[in-house]
C-alpha cells in the first residue's frame, strides 16, 4: 500500500501519552499519520522509596485479604521497586499477589496483572473510584485486611474513607508521583499548535492529561482559544473517565472505543472517524 493510500495519510494527530508514547505513535505512523508528540505528564518513582519498600515487605509477610489496584502504572512501579531492592522480594511479592483477591479499577491494572501471569478477581463496575466503591458496597468488609495502591500522590480520601467506615483494616502505598511541572514549555507548544490549527485530532489517554493541558492554558490565558481549537478538530478519548473529564470542561468528545479502552481500539476509532471505514491493519 502506498503512503497516499494509507487511511490516515495527510492527517496530523497530537499525542499526549507518555508511558506508551512510542507504541501509540508507531500504530498511527503505520497508518500514514503524522504525529505531534507531547507527553503532558511525567511519571516518576516516589522520591522516598522507604515507605514503598516497607509496604512491600509488609505485604509479602502479611498480605491480608484484598489488594485494590487503581492503576497499571502503580503495579508496574511496585514490581520495579521490589526488583531494585534485590534478593527475592520481587518473586515473593508476585507470589503473594497470586494469593490475595485482586480488585482492579479498570482495564490497565488488569493488563499489568496479565503480564505477571495473573488476573483480576474483581473488576469494578465502572473504571472510577466510585465504581470500586459501588462494586464493594454490598459486601461485608468488616475485619477484612485491604491494601490499596494509590495513584500519584492523591490520598483518595473517598475510597479510603469508605473502606474504613465499612470496618476494613486498610493500608495504602503510593509507588509513583506525577512530575508534570517540568514540561510547561512543551505543553504551551502543544496548545499553540492546536490554536494554530496544526493538527487534525488529539487523542487523550488519561484524565490527568486533560487537567494538565487546561491548567497551563489557564495560566497563559489561552483557555478560550483552546476551547475553540478543540471544537474545530476531532477529540478522541481512550475511555469514559477521560471522556467525562473532557465533557465537564465543555469539550465535545468525537470518538471513543465502545468497550475495550486501550490504544489499539482508539487507533481503530480514529481510522473510522477519518475514513468512514473499519481499520484493516492488525
Amino acid at each position: 500500500m502506498t503512503s497516499d493510500a494509507l487511511p490516515l495519510s495527510g492527517r496530523r494527530i497530537a499525542l499526549p501519552e507518555s508511558r506508551e508514547l512510542d507504541l501509540f505513535a508507531d500504530m498511527l505512523i503505520k497508518r500514514g499519520a503524522g504525529v505531534l508528540r507531547c507527553p503532558l505528564v511525567s511519571i516518576h518513582d516516589a522520591p522516598d522509596q522507604a515507605p514503598v519498600l516497607a509496604w512491600l515487605q509488609e505485604f509479602v509477610e502479611n498480605p491480608g485479604d484484598d489488594l485494590v489496584l487503581l492503576t497499571g502504572e502503580g503495579l508496574r512501579r511496585l514490581v520495579t521497586s521490589a526488583e531494585r531492592a534485590g534478593g527475592d522480594l520481587a518473586q515473593r511479592f508476585i507470589g503473594r499477589l497470586g494469593e490475595v483477591r485482586k480488585i482492579t479499577r479498570g482495564p490497565k491494572p488488569g493488563a499489568a496483572l496479565r503480564k505477571l501471569g495473573l488476573k483480576a478477581d474483581v473488576v469494578a463496575v465502572e473504571p472510577t473510584t466510585e465504581g470500586v466503591i459501588k462494586t464493594l458496597e454490598q459486601e461485608d468488609l468488616k475485619g477484612r485486611r485491604i491494601a490499596v495502591q494509590l495513584y500519584g500522590s492523591e490520598p483518595n480520601d473517598l475510597l479510603m474513607g469508605f473502606l474504613s467506615r465499612a470496618g476494613a483494616e486498610v493500608t495504602s502505598v503510593s509507588p509513583y508521583i506525577y512530575a508534570d511541572h517540568i514540561e510547561d514549555e512543551q505543553v504551551e507548544g502543544l496548545i499553540t499548535a492546536l490554536i494554530n490549527h496544526e493538527v487534525d485530532a488529539i487523542a487523550f489517554t488519561s484524565a490527568t492529561q486533560v487537567r494538565r493541558m487546561f491548567q497551563i492554558a489557564r495560566r497563559v490565558e489561552t483557555e478560550e482559544a483552546l476551547h475553540r481549537a478543540l471544537a474545530a478538530i476531532k477529540v478522541a478519548a481512550v475511555g469514559p473517565v477521560v471522556a467525562e473529564e473532557l465533557t465537564e470542561r465543555g469539550v465535545g468528545v468525537d470518538l471513543m472505543p465502545e468497550s475495550s479502552y486501550f490504544m489499539k481500539p482508539l487507533v481503530r476509532e480514529l481510522v473510522k472517524a477519518f475514513t468512514g471505514h473499519e481499520d484493516t491493519q492488525v
